[in-house]
């Protein structure tokens, strides 16, 4: 197998499928996404009911393996037939007789640097645990009586958890080094983010001081709050990492301090676009310069 591009902490494959007993205007029946690295590349919904493509480098795609939309078109369909079945079955056993209600299907696999691979895969309904899968134990995990159901019944079936076990760990890590492969310029690029610390009046006569860091790719960040040299983690808040529309990412932390000794502090931010740690001060900014 390919190796992970050098420098990269880690990569993932990451599939969201949705089904709801309620359709409506801008919800369909059943949606499936998938993420590459946090990316969205392919899309399937009820309404259109054809997988496409939702990334420029997923085109290269086509020209490898031109039957790979329609391949892809009918799992989806068959999917969504599976799901519109089970949306009514989990109705019936909750003795729900109508309303809105969601039966989700997130799945996947992780390789890290070494060739270390994770699958994973869960099951939710109405926003709460339904069921998960270890492909360690080859085991299903159930987070009520309904779900007791559904896991006796899978257990049940001889060669089940091996088939999952082998997707998640066999057949998902090859397909993420090939949209790896595809996506290679875009998925592996590496933007420096661009830091300003601002402040502003707090309680008590402290003051709080905001790092932002905006515009980096990929994903992975280090953002901490240092006094005089030393990590402050304690006393700040952290903000979680956000995709912006272009691809990039966000994120935010903010410290309240004492304002005579404001001076002292630094948002220190490491970033594998960045050659050298960004150390930045409420009068300075430092990264990428923005438009």
């Amino acid at each position: 197998p390919a190796r992970l591009p050098a420098g990269s902490a880690s990569h993932s494959l990451r599939y969201f499928q949705t089904g709801v007993s309620e359709p409506g205007p801008g919800l369909p029946r059943f949606v499936v996404v998938g993420y590459v690295d946090g990316q969205l590349f392919t899309h399937y919904d009820s309404d259109t009911r054809r997988e496409m493509s939702r990334a420029p480098w997923m085109e290269k795609v086509t020209r490898e393996d031109p039957q790979y939309w329609r391949q892809q078109t009918d799992i989806s369909r068959d999917e969504e037939a599976i799901f519109r079945v089970n949306v009514q079955k989990l109705m019936e056993r909750y003795n729900q007789s109508g309303g809105l209600h969601t039966y989700q299907h997130r799945y996947g696999c992780e390789l890290s640097e070494g060739g270390r691979k994770r699958g994973f895969q869960q099951y939710g309904y109405d926003g709460r645990d339904f069921i998960s899968f270890d492909p360690d134990t080859l085991t299903w995990t159930a987070a009520d009586a309904v779900a007791q159901l559904s896991k006796r019944k899978w257990e049940a079936q001889p060669g089940f958890a091996h088939s999952w076990k082998v997707y998640l760990e066999e057949e998902c890590p090859e397909w993420l080094r090939k949209y790896l492969r595809y996506g290679a310029e875009a998925l592996q690029r590496k933007e420096p983010p661009i830091v300003k610390v601002t402040r502003k009046d707090s309680q008590q006569g402290l003051e709080t001081l905001l790092c932002r860091a905006h515009g980096f790719y990929p994903k992975e960040i280090d953002v901490t709050w240092r006094k005089d040299g030393k990590v402050r983690q304690e006393d700040a808040f952290h903000g979680v990492v956000s995709p912006n529309p272009d691809g990039t990412y966000y994120t935010g932390l903010s410290i309240e301090v004492n304002p005579k000794e404001r001076s002292r502090y630094r948002c220190h931010v490491e970033h594998d676009g960045l050659q050298d740690p960004l150390d930045v001060t409420v009068k300075g900014s430092g990264g990428r310069k923005g438009p």
